[in-house]
């Protein structure tokens, strides 16, 4: 990987790493769905990054961008989600064979895993990304850059959302196993207090 795309993958990536701070798994459905939401968000930034590096015309460029990008995206999900590797083990006996039995249903290569680089080329080969496709398309003049770029953001999309809802569905399935479902809604506005009625004076 070029100097220029390197730092520009890992100035993508140290945002992905670390502006989640330290995260629990959410405890109610309002807090799941305010992860997905955030989630998604940072995958779009990620996607964006991959679509710049496979503009540049060097060969395999931007499969060494994406691999590096996921290589951080993924567990930062993770830990969005309260589903690092080290999060599960701090959760009681219980919460944790919730936890696996979940992941197991889902079938998911990445949740609660150290995610490694033979992990991330498997997620992109799921996606039907083709290395050779990539990097001979970028030698055709402006069409040829245009659809690297648009193959490299829905490849970073689809492994990301992908990824996204994997975790959605695992902590969905360990709250609602582990009890009632929870949800919070927002409190609703104070009802202002109804205006004090004077009594009228006696015409006596």
């Amino acid at each position: 990987m070029t100097s220029p795309l390197r730092r520009l993958a890992g100035a993508a990536a140290g945002t992905a790493a670390g502006d989640g701070g330290p995260r629990s798994m959410p405890r109610t459905l309002a807090e799941l769905d305010a992860v997905r939401r955030e989630c998604r968000a940072l995958v779009n930034r990620s996607a964006s990054v991959s679509g710049l590096a496979a503009v540049v015309p060097l060969p395999g460029a931007d499969v060494g961008v994406d691999v590096t990008l996921l290589m951080q995206l993924l567990p930062a999900i993770n830990r969005r989600f309260g589903l690092a590797p080290d999060q599960v083990e701090q959760l009681d006996a219980s919460t944790k064979k919730l936890v696996f039995l979940a992941i197991t249903s889902v079938g998911s290569q990445a949740v609660a895993r150290l995610v490694t680089a033979d992990i991330v080329v498997a997620l992109l080969k799921r996606v039907g990304v083709r290395v050779a496709a990539k990097s001979a398309a970028k030698w055709v003049p402006v069409v040829g850059s245009a659809a690297a770029a648009g193959i490299s953001f829905t490849a970073m999309r689809l492994v990301g959302n992908r990824h996204v809802e994997d975790c959605y569905r695992v902590v969905r399935e360990v709250i609602e196993r582990s009890g009632p479902v929870i949800d919070v809604p927002a409190p609703a506005p104070a009802a202002e207090p109804a205006p004090a009625i004077e009594p009228e004076d006696d015409p006596a």
